[in-house]
């Protein structure tokens, strides 16, 4: 086999390869998209339910809304290039939002259904520009 047909092969099969891994990585889309949709009922529920028991209820059931979603990630075969940092940097987002929503709300618009329906969709942008950048470089 000449160099150039094994450099041909080698070429081939690098972009079947990453065919395969963009095709595998959709995974993460519906990832984020069930993490926004916690949002719609997390944020509501942690500012307008008060009490020792709003404060269990919504935190067991975002803590096992995360820990599905983290064995489901656990069990995926495959990531994309830079799925890492871009993880990290959509779940940093989400934190700063979340924390700013749980600090203002209270003092600002306390017990308003406008503001927690607002704060729950701001919470949940970096979600959908996760899964808009996914759905882009999957196309790519």
């Amino acid at each position: 086999m000449t160099e150039f047909a094994e450099a041909s092969e080698a070429l081939t099969h690098s972009r079947a390869m990453e065919e395969a891994v963009r095709r595998q990585s959709r995974w993460y889309v519906r990832y984020l998209i069930v993490y926004g949709v916690a949002q719609l009922a997390l944020v509501p529920a942690v500012l307008l339910w008060h009490g020792p028991m709003a404060v269990g209820v919504s935190t067991t059931l975002f803590a096992l809304c995360v820990t599905g979603l983290s064995f489901y990630a656990a069990k995926q075969r495959s990531v994309r290039r830079g799925f890492g940092l871009r993880h990290g940097l959509i779940i940093a987002s989400w934190g700063v939002l979340y924390a700013a929503t749980l600090a203002i709300g209270p003092r600002v618009a306390p017990d308003s259904v406008p503001f927690a329906i607002a704060a729950a969709l701001c919470c949940g942008v970096p979600m959908a520009v996760g899964v808009r950048l996914e759905l882009r470089g999957a196309a790519s």
